[in-house]
C-alpha cells in the first residue's frame, strides 16, 4: 500500500521555477551568534521551506533560533542534545524535519542512522556544518546513504555579502563568511520502491 504524498511546503526567498519551485542554494542571511548554530532568519527559512503547518521539528541545535522559527510558524517542536538521540521516547512521532550542527571532528556513523529512525518517510535532516574543509562533503553523503538517508540538496548561507567593501581577514584570518547546510532526506516507501523496481 502507498503512502499519501503530500505536495511540498510553499518555499520562501528566491526559488527556482518548477513543480514543485525549488529554493536557490545561495542564501544572503545574517551570521549566527557565535554560541548558536545558526541565525533566526536561517531557521525561518528552513522551517518555511522544508515543513508544513503543525508538522514535529526535531531540534537539536544550540540556541533558541530554532525553537523560535517553530513555534512562531505554527509547528511543533521538540528539543534534545544531539548526544542524546538514542535516549528516544516512543510516545514521540516521527518528524519532518530535524536541524542539528554538524561539528568538525563529526559524528560516529551511528548517529545519522539514529537520527534517520527519528524522521518521518520523506521528511529532512538539515545539518549546519561547522567546518569549512571541502573533503567533508563526500564523507558526509557517503555516511548518510549508509545510514539509509539520500542526499537533497547543499545550500550556501552567504553572511553580509551585500555589505560594498566587507572585509575578509582580519589580522591575516579568513573571517567566516558563509555557512554550509546539507540536506539529507529520508525516503518514502514509493521512493524505494521506484530505486529498486
Amino acid at each position: 500500500m502507498t503512502e499519501p504524498v503530500r505536495p511540498a511546503p510553499d518555499p520562501i526567498g528566491d526559488v527556482v521555477p518548477g513543480q514543485p519551485p525549488v529554493p536557490i542554494t545561495v542564501w544572503q542571511l545574517p551570521a549566527p551568534s557565535p554560541a548558536a548554530t545558526l541565525s533566526l532568519p536561517l531557521a525561518q527559512r528552513l522551517v518555511a521551506n522544508y515543513t508544513h503547518r503543525h508538522d514535529l521539528v526535531l531540534d537539536l541545535t544550540i540556541g533558541p533560533q530554532l525553537a523560535r522559527a517553530t513555534m512562531s510558524a505554527h509547528r511543533r517542536t521538540h528539543q534534545l542534545h544531539p548526544d542524546h538521540l538514542d535516549a528516544r521516547e516512543d510516545r514521540w512521532e516521527p518528524a519532518a524535519l530535524a536541524v542539528a550542527p554538524w561539528p568538525a571532528d563529526e559524528r560516529p556513523p551511528q548517529w545519522l542512522s539514529t537520527c534517520a529512525a527519528w524522521l518521518a518517510p520523506g521528511g529532512c535532516l538539515v545539518l549546519v556544518l561547522a567546518t569549512g574543509e571541502v573533503t567533508i562533503h563526500p564523507r558526509l553523503v557517503t555516511a548518510a546513504r549508509t545510514a539509509g538517508l539520500t542526499y537533497l540538496q547543499h545550500i550556501i548561507a552567504a553572511h553580509q555579502l551585500r555589505t560594498g567593501g566587507t572585509r575578509l581577514t582580519i589580522d591575516g584570518r579568513h573571517l567566516r563568511v558563509h555557512s554550509d547546510i546539507v540536506v539529507l532526506a529520508r525516503p518514502r516507501l514509493t521512493d524505494l520502491e521506484v530505486a529498486s523496481g
